[in-house]
């Protein structure tokens, strides 16, 4: 198995030494435990909404603002941070974002009373996750062989939902033993052990030799390629149902608990396990997308999988006071079906991109994509002030059933703008 390796100039002599990368299994193994362990206060604010609404006197509209506002700082910083590291090797981004997302964790413990003090930390936390996420990426596939960097890939993004379903649990049991604050400092822990790891595995690499024809933030040609864009605008709204999802399930489940008779099966489990399990479930429900994706087609798989998860989002919305035993079964049907699209969804984009602009392209690709994580828990909890408010079983459901409304535009992009258009040699004259 071929290592990476890198000239390094000894002190003594002018001639490069060989310093070798980690064999491609060991960085594997060591970058996507970064990642998980960066993401260590991913769902830190969402998981304890129960706990924030009533200390900072927050309205629904104000909690779907500060989930939101995380991912503003994502798109915010991506386009920059991810087109960079054409530029410059992607490690010095990552390991300062991974910083960055450390600090962030410890300012929020600190100095977050409310709702604009908690908004600035939190969407210091989203420029972490710009300069960590997809550049981590870019830095585990420089290093790695070609033959390997396909199933790099897939663990890879993985780890992304491994490490915001184990999220939800550390913060749930670290608030529950001692309190919020205590939650969000100890999440800091994680991205510290992260850049620690990352530092010892990803060996620094000189920077490309050839700069990109286009400009830094010229993004131009990706906009003209109308099948990324398709992609990419479905991907928006499957975000915008996903961190619905994500910002919303815990208080959600509380909500419907307290519709329950005392006793009632499942009540004793706390909520955020039930968001963890919910979470772990999106991996196999990705991977088996995919796999019957490449078997019969995209666009047919999207819409099959877009249009189960808006049914089950209404059931879900309209449904708390089910039996609770019933909601956490809907909950992680849920949890399964909201990602089942999301590796197809990727892929396709990947395929459809100018091989010259692919880092642009994702840098693209992730930036409209986090404007739907953005805007889908801030509309979810504008709704749900508006039709009644966070006691009423009818605001639920309208809010549930607005963004799955918003997730039936995606089969609607792929069939109008990702078809294949046939070319002039194609047309009978």
């Amino acid at each position: 198995m071929r290592i990476c390796e890198r000239p390094v100039r000894s002190p003594s002599t002018s001639r490069p030494t060989v310093m070798p990368d980690p064999s491609p299994r060991l960085l594997l193994v060591a970058v996507c435990a970064a990642e998980i362990l960066g993401m260590a206060a991913f769902a830190t604010f969402p998981a304890l909404v129960p706990v924030f609404q009533p200390e900072w006197a927050l309205s629904n509209t104000e909690v779907g603002w500060i989930s939101g506002v995380y991912y503003a700082g994502y798109v915010v910083a991506v386009p920059v941070l991810v087109s960079l590291t054409d530029r410059m090797d992607a490690r010095r981004i990552y390991l300062f974002s991974m910083a960055v997302s450390g600090i962030s964790a410890i300012g929020f413990a600190f100095l977050a009373d409310g709702l604009w003090t908690g908004s600035v930390w939190r969407f210091l936390q989203g420029v972490g996750l710009a300069g960590t996420y997809m550049p981590g990426l870019k830095a585990l596939t420089d290093r790695l062989p070609a033959s390997a960097q396909s199933r790099g890939v897939a663990f890879y993004t993985s780890s992304f939902g491994i490490g915001g379903s184990l999220s939800f649990l550390f913060a749930g049991e670290i608030a529950a033993a001692l309190d919020w604050r205590w939650a969000f400092l100890l999440s800091a822990i994680g991205p510290a052990l992260a850049l620690l790891l990352a530092a010892k595995a990803l060996k620094p690499r000189p920077a490309a030799g050839a700069k990109p024809a286009t400009g830094l933030l010229d993004f131009r040609p990706v906009f003209r390629n109308r099948k990324v864009m398709a992609y990419t605008l479905a991907y928006c709204v499957h975000n915008a149902e996903l961190f619905m999802l994500r910002s919303w399930v815990v208080a959600y489940l509380v909500f419907s608990m307290s519709l329950q008779p005392p006793g009632a099966t499942g009540t004793g489990v706390r909520a955020t396990i039930v968001a963890t399990i919910a979470g772990l479930l999106g991996m196999p429900g990705s991977v088996l997308g995919n796999e019957v994706a490449r078997k019969l087609g995209r666009p047919p798989v999207l819409l099959a999988a877009m249009s189960l998860s808006a049914v089950v989002a209404v059931v879900i919305g309209f449904g708390a006071a089910l039996p609770y035993a019933v909601v956490i079964a809907l909950v992680l049907l849920y949890g399964f079906l909201v990602v089942a699209d999301s590796a197809t969804i990727t892929a396709g984009v990947v395929e459809a991109a100018d091989p010259a602009l692919r880092g642009m392209t994702m840098a693209v690709h992730a930036m409209i994509g986090f404007v739907g994580s953005m805007l889908g828990p801030i509309l979810f909890g504008v709704v749900l002030d508006l039709a009644g408010g966070g006691q009423s079983q009818v605001a639920w459901g309208m809010s549930f059933s607005v963004i799955a409304a918003l997730l039936m535009l995606g089969p609607l992009f792929i069939y109008t703008m990702g078809r294949d258009r046939p070319s002039a040699s194609d047309t009978p004259g």
